[in-house]
């Protein structure tokens, strides 16, 4: 089992920028296997890579995510094969569609048809970092541009088979990830409820004559341990709220869509329902306790090692962290216990 990180958040300003250098670096002291930054509307995914690469040894380096309707794809592997040279080959490059309030609000690109369009943006990615001439004519890319003076270009640094992740959770996204990823960053997920992520990885890998076994499964993990169970619970409480009700619009949740289909459908509209009606502090009391224990490690030390296993057993391969702590101290100290709590329970 490998341990990763996460960094910075949908909005992270950078506001403690040298106690997140600092806890990276610790991390990487102790072994963990990598570190996610990540990119909404706040810090981007990049620049913060660029700093820990020269500031760590072993620690593998990925975005989670980079927004593709951000970047240009040629643009993305460059930024992909420069990460990867400055980090001595210790970059993986995670990829996102996000969805349409940033992309069409943020970036002013349309949201409509996402799949096809992670389709050939990988597509040219692959290309561009394999060293091939990079040329598509597909319904979102298409290059050279026609009708002009450009010409297929092949770039200039050395190619690199830089892992590519995908970050997804619709049905059909989820295939795709199975079709053509090095691995899933992966959320929503109940390990009881596996088949409503993995199923649907598994069908896409199958159909592009791979396993699921091909595809790295790592998932986004809420771990806190504590005798004080209704106390976590009313921490994580505000958390699930937020994911269900307002990590989308009214109409398009991903997160929200993966606990319907996790079993925990009407539960799931109702916490959207009241988010987006107003209601906050109803829609965070509507979140029942064992949807929390389902989806979250949270509890006493038992039974969070009850639940790593459950996790293990599953399919997961990666927990990802995100240790909480008023400092960098704090964090590096509940990173050390977590670390080692899940390393005695997966060896």
């Amino acid at each position: 089992m490998k341990i990763a990180i996460s960094i910075g958040s949908a909005y992270y300003d950078g506001e403690d920028w040298e106690d997140m250098l600092e806890f990276v670096e610790a991390a990487d002291g102790m072994g963990i296997d990598s570190v996610w930054s990540a990119e909404a509307w706040g810090m981007d995914a990049v620049v913060a890579l660029g700093v820990i690469a020269g500031r760590t040894k072993n620690i593998q380096l990925g975005t989670g995510i980079m927004q593709i309707s951000a970047r240009t794809p040629a643009s993305t592997a460059m930024t992909a094969l420069s990460l990867n040279r400055v980090s001595n080959g210790r970059f993986k490059l995670g990829l996102g569609a996000s969805g349409p309030q940033v992309v069409e609000g943020l970036h002013g690109a349309p949201f409509a048809k996402p799949l096809s369009r992670m389709r050939e943006y990988v597509d040219i990615v692959r290309q561009a970092t394999r060293g091939e001439r990079v040329q598509i004519d597909g319904e979102h890319f298409v290059l050279p541009r026609p009708g002009g003076e450009g010409k297929a270009l092949r770039l200039s640094m050395p190619p690199s088979q830089v892992p590519i992740y995908l970050a997804t959770l619709g049905t059909k996204s989820l295939e795709l990830t199975g079709e053509i990823a090095d691995g899933w960053l992966g959320t929503s997920f109940i390990p009881e409820r596996a088949d409503a992520h993995l199923d649907h990885i598994r069908k896409g890998a199958e159909r592009a004559g791979r396993s699921l076994s091909d595809i790295e499964i790592e998932v986004n993990s809420v771990l806190m341990v504590s005798d004080d169970v209704e106390g976590l619970l009313d921490r994580a409480r505000q958390g699930m709220a937020f994911t269900l009700g307002a990590m989308g619009s009214a109409k398009t949740n991903f997160y929200n869509d993966a606990f319907c289909r996790s079993g925990w459908e009407e539960v799931s509209k109702e916490v959207q329902g009241l988010w987006i009606g107003g209601d906050k502090r109803a829609a965070i009391a509507a979140v029942p306790d064992e949807m929390l224990l389902q989806a979250y490690m949270i509890g006493t030390e038992d039974r969070v090692r009850e639940r790593i296993r459950a996790f293990r057993d599953a399919g997961v391969q990666v927990f990802r962290l995100a240790p909480q702590g008023k400092t960098s101290k704090e964090r590096i100290a509940n990173l050390e216990y977590q670390a080692d709590l899940i390393r005695s329970e997966t060896a």
